[in-house]
């Protein structure tokens, strides 16, 4: 029986020994790898914080100490070690969310996973704490993965920096790495630390040797350590954060349970808020994730444990095709270049700044500066196409309308898993992107159907100068090309059929619904109807081709990976009262509520979004229609 199948309680730690949380730590690891292997997952991170996490709970009693993870994808070890060791269904319908969870555990905060937000969160309960006279209570904020890239981490630590009497601690997870090593110049900083150790026991053995010297030692003595001073503000952060008025202890080794522990202990006893400075590595103990130096197996599919090598090859999917396009492009124009936050890799800008790194720019997790940055370059001669993840658009929204179109700037956003990505749960659902861009004046957006689509839009949208253009895309697979049988405008007509009578529907599919659309009109055929399958393709602003093809139809149905509310949809049946067409309009799409994490298409499925469902909604709208006209 191992130490992990001893713990029956958090509370159980703090009776550990030295040798039995050495045997613990490396329990966890096994079981990390063993377990996240067979369900995929964030593996290099949790790998990383085994030793820091043992610490925070020796030290602090969650939950009525809380403790909040940013990014959450660094609480595995977090959800070990407070009873929840079932990880066999993790990230899937039923089991444990791949963040923290209200709902798994009184122990967890913050359900979402969008970076950068762990110290606003704590500032906020520190302060309820303090004004409800809570003195019995710490609030930890543990940071780290790249999350002090963003703006919005240090606008909480100048808040922070105000009042000295709120007991809380910010532990800094400092890996050097998000996704990819952190860039910036504070992760430069803290990198220069992990070198300054030897210079500072130069200048304390200098210390000791010259303020034994004399009174002219001393003179000496006190000339030196002004210079000291000034040096050490360079290769430390202490000074930065001490200047802000906030207390730091560190750096100290990460893996070390009982340093951890012994500087988190003083951070709690002083009582107002402290910096703790830990140093980690991504991947820690597990070969595979040591030698991966693009991301440390940040995440990871399903992979043979003992090699790190997936158990099915990845295959060439959307973010490829992106990736390859966007390079091709930019090979034939000087004036593109690439911006992402802190996702290099995963959203496919790696290749092109592996071949013309001075026109891709990281910026870190600062999707904010990202896009105002962009209409900048585009003021001043480039065409910028941004590429994040469509989720996190939504920290950028502001930027994007006032920074971007206000002053109609050529700038591309690409968005990757746009739609429903089901896995990572509520906040990773790519779902809100449509319905927020149809406020945007002037905003074009492309939803590609497939690969040929997609390189055609990308390649539209870095033509168009004065306006913001957007293309979306799902983190589905590729289907296979689906061909149009003729083009009016950018409208595609994918499908003609005939039916019984002469109903005839408009099926308008978007993007990822595109082969759900073609399979309705099969479906629609069968029971007599006849349609029309269509793909627009540029979906925002709705094309007037497409108003004027629902003119000679009985019924316009929509099928949209995005909000249903405000979504594509509703902007077709909007566009077509402007224009006078009575045609009705049916739109399908997602609810506007947050989805739980399980699979797309048990989330296609819940949401009555397969072609079967869509069908036979349409059907029943048909034989109405066809009541009311007899």
């Amino acid at each position: 029986m191992g130490e992990l199948d001893r713990l029956t309680s958090v509370e159980d730690l703090r009776a550990f020994g030295p040798a039995r949380l050495e045997r613990l730590a490396a329990e966890i690891r096994e079981f990390l790898v063993g377990s996240v292997s067979q369900t995929g997952g964030h593996l290099g991170p949790n790998l990383g914080v085994v030793e820091l996490t043992i610490a925070l709970h020796r030290v602090f009693s969650s939950p009525q100490d809380t403790i909040v993870f940013d990014t959450g994808h660094q609480s595995y070890v977090h959800k070990i070690l407070t009873g929840r060791t079932d990880f066999s269904r993790l990230r899937k319908r039923g089991g444990l969310s791949g963040y923290p969870s209200r709902t798994e555990s009184d122990h967890d905060v913050v359900e979402n996973s969008h970076a950068s937000t762990a110290i606003s969160w704590a500032d906020g309960i520190a302060r309820a704490n303090h004004l409800a006279g809570r003195t019995d209570r710490t609030v930890v904020a543990v940071i780290g993965d790249g999350a002090l890239t963003g703006g919005m981490a240090w606008e909480a630590l100048n808040n922070i920096a105000e009042s000295d009497d709120r007991r809380l601690v910010i532990v800094v997870n400092d890996n050097g790495r998000s996704y990819a090593p952190t860039i910036g110049g504070l992760a430069k900083q803290l990198d220069a630390l992990r070198t300054s150790r030897p210079y500072e026991k130069v200048l304390d053995w200098g210390k000791r040797t010259l303020q034994a010297g004399g009174a002219p030692g001393r003179v000496t003595y006190e000339a030196l350590h002004g210079l000291k001073t000034g040096l050490r503000d360079v290769l430390r952060p202490q000074g930065m954060f001490e200047g802000l008025g906030i207390k730091y202890v560190g750096p100290v080794d990460g893996h070390d349970v009982l340093a951890v522990e012994a500087a988190l202990r003083s951070a709690r006893a002083f009582g107002g808020p402290v910096i703790v400075h830990a140093i980690t590595e991504k991947g820690r103990g597990y070969v595979p994730a040591e030698s991966d130096v693009a991301d440390r197996f940040h995440a990871v599919g399903v992979i043979h444990p003992e090699t790190g090598l997936p158990v099915v090859p990845s295959r060439f999917g959307w973010t490829a095709v992106f990736a390859e396009e966007i390079r091709d492009i930019a090979r034939a124009r000087s004036d593109v270049v690439g911006v992402t936050a802190a996702m290099l890799g995963p959203v496919g800008l790696a290749p092109m700044a592996e071949e013309m790194p001075d026109r891709v720019v990281d910026v870190g997790i600062a999707e904010q500066h990202a896009l105002t940055a962009a209409a900048g370059m585009a003021f001043a001669g480039l065409h910028p196409v941004v590429a994040l993840y469509a989720t996190f658009l939504n920290r950028a929204f502001d930027q994007l309308l006032m920074d971007v179109a206000l002053h109609k700037a050529g700038v591309t956003v690409v968005l990757d898993r746009a739609g429903i990505t089901g896995d990572d749960g509520a906040s990773h659902n790519g779902m809100w992107d449509m319905a927020l861009l149809r406020l945007v004046p002037g905003l074009r957006l492309a939803a590609p159907r497939d690969e040929p689509t997609l390189r055609q839009s990308l390649r539209e949208a870095v033509a168009v100068k004065d306006a913001p253009t957007v293309i979306r895309y799902p983190k589905s697979a590729l289907p296979e090309p689906i061909p149009a049988l003729s083009r009016s405008g950018t409208v595609d007509v994918l499908a003609r059929t005939a039916g019984d009578g002469d109903t005839r529907v408009l099926v308008v599919g978007i993007g990822a619904f595109v082969p759900t659309a073609l399979e309705v009109g099969v479906r629609l055929a069968d029971q007599g109807v006849g349609s029309i399958v269509v793909d627009p393709r540029w979906v925002l602003p709705v094309p007037g081709e497409l108003v004027e093809m629902a003119r000679g139809v009985d019924l316009v149905v929509t099928i949209e990976d995005g909000l249903v509310e405000n979504g594509v949809g509703a902007a077709v049946r909007e566009a077509l009262l402007r224009a006078g067409v009575q045609t009705p309009v049916r739109t399908h799409g997602i609810p506007t509520r947050f989805l739980d994490h399980a699979s797309r298409g048990e989330i296609v499925e819940d949401l009555g979004l397969r072609a079967a469902d869509v069908a036979r909604d349409t059907a029943a709208a048909v034989a109405a229609h066809v009541d009311i006209r007899h």
